[in-house]
């Protein structure tokens, strides 16, 4: 459509940019168009995005000026990082300064950038009840993103602060999913105690951003926390027992037992779920389900989203 303005997606191909280009797509009428950043252009994932109409582009977050190039022209642009591919987050505050960099630099009207809160602001590093890791951070791929927040500012980009939370979708692909104990029963395994833990559909963290988007200068300069719901460990135990057919029990374990789990991230994830337990109110807080609703009208429960995913679920 003639005088649609660009937005320009970092991570096109994955769960929040997917999302938010997939919203763009699916707006008929809409005054915005997809630019789907990507390092692998001829990716199945891609190629349809292509086919459905984005201008697919190369862009590397380790190069300002790849995203200078990606840049140019874009009217928006979404910005998000992925810890999880390399663990550190000293790359990730780097790629956030480049994507800040270019988005100054060319001049980009709105930008909204996925981000998280610094936990050292309410665990400080010499705070025993939570371990400092790799030296100066209470749980790494948050402080990064929550440290990153100051690039935008200082380079007075015009920038909105998404503030996301857990997603749902970590029970299908992060291997958070349901797993069977000695007795052959199915659990999820988190250290929450009886807290209510902050969730969202990642497809839903897209919409919101779209919408954004579409408010204009409305949401410039704020933080908006979104949130599907605020369920305890048990109270999704009992939506994954109804939605798979079978019992699903919530196994509450410490902190410092969930981080000697061993897998890749542990330590990290351990932290992040003490973080959500001691500080619940205060991070729920700033995520109200219903502002979230009034920007995403179509917003997922937890229930609606299992009843769409449930069959996707791996279940050990």
């Amino acid at each position: 459509m003639a005088g649609q303005k660009t937005i320009a997606v970092v991570g096109a191909t994955g769960a929040q940019g997917g999302g938010l280009a997939r919203a763009i797509q699916e707006d008929a009428g809409s005054a915005f168009r997809v630019r789907a950043l990507t390092r692998k252009v001829g990716s199945d994932k891609a190629t349809e995005l292509a086919r459905h109409g984005a201008e697919v582009v190369a862009a590397d977050l380790d190069d300002v000026e790849s995203l200078k190039t990606a840049f140019r022209g874009a009217h928006g642009a979404f910005c998000v990082t992925n810890f999880w591919e390399h663990f550190s987050p000293e790359k990730e505050r780097a790629q956030a300064e480049n994507m800040a960099r270019a988005a100054k630099e060319e001049g980009v009207a709105h930008v909204v950038w996925s981000t998280l809160e610094d936990t050292r602001k309410w665990v400080p590093l010499d705070d025993d009840r939570m371990p400092t890791l790799l030296g100066k951070y209470k749980v790494p791929h948050f402080d990064a993103k929550g440290e990153a927040d100051g690039e935008f500012t200082a380079l007075g980009v015009p920038t909105t602060f998404l503030l996301t939370t857990f997603y749902w979708d970590n029970f299908i692909a992060f291997g958070m999913g349901p797993k069977r104990g000695p007795d052959g029963v199915l659990a999820i395994t988190m250290p929450m105690g009886d807290r209510r833990l902050s969730g969202i559909a990642a497809e839903d963290i897209g919409k919101c951003a779209y919408s954004i988007f579409k408010r204009g200068d409305e949401f410039i300069g704020k933080r908006v926390g979104i949130a599907g719901e605020h369920l305890t460990g048990q109270q999704m135990a009992a939506a994954l027992t109804e939605a798979l057919g079978q019992e699903v029990r919530y196994n509450d374990v410490p902190p410092e037992v969930f981080r000697g789990f061993g897998f890749p991230g542990a330590e990290d994830i351990g932290n992040m779920f003490q973080f959500y337990r001691d500080f619940s109110d205060a991070f729920s807080g700033t995520r109200d389900v219903e502002a979230t609703r009034a920007l995403n009208p179509s917003l997922q429960s937890f229930r609606q989203w299992l009843d769409r995913n449930k069959d996707r679920i791996p279940l050990e």
